[in-house]
């Protein structure tokens, strides 16, 4: 039984996994930068989880919307630019999605 490695074609499938997974995270967090300029920050409620991990009240849930609220009032961006970030947000997230969705019908349907 003799075993033969193709390192040529591991080295590609090397190269395009790390370069898929920098990109998606580049777009991703780039999308997220243009939501919160764009004034809409993403405030999440916690969900309820047990032992170690500390779960915030209502209150400091309410405080941090307050506070979300007021930056978005600050802006000093206009509302054409702050509709352009939003638009270039939706845009980086629906390049993300595409990103996945490609890579998982790469992996399903093959060549």
């Amino acid at each position: 039984m003799n075993v033969v490695i193709d390192w040529l074609a591991f080295l590609q499938v090397f190269a395009v996994a790390l370069a898929a997974a920098a990109t998606i995270v580049t777009f991703y967090s780039l999308g997220l930068r243009l939501l919160v300029r764009s004034g809409r920050a993403p405030v999440v409620s916690p969900a309820e989880f047990t032992d170690a991990i500390t779960v915030i009240s209502d209150k400091e849930l309410k405080r941090a919307e307050k506070q979300a609220a007021k930056a978005a009032r600050k802006s000093p961006l206009t509302e054409g630019q702050k509709l352009f970030a939003l638009v270039g947000a939706y845009a980086c997230f629906a390049l993300c999605a595409a990103a996945v969705i490609s890579g998982i019908l790469l992996l399903v349907i093959g060549r």
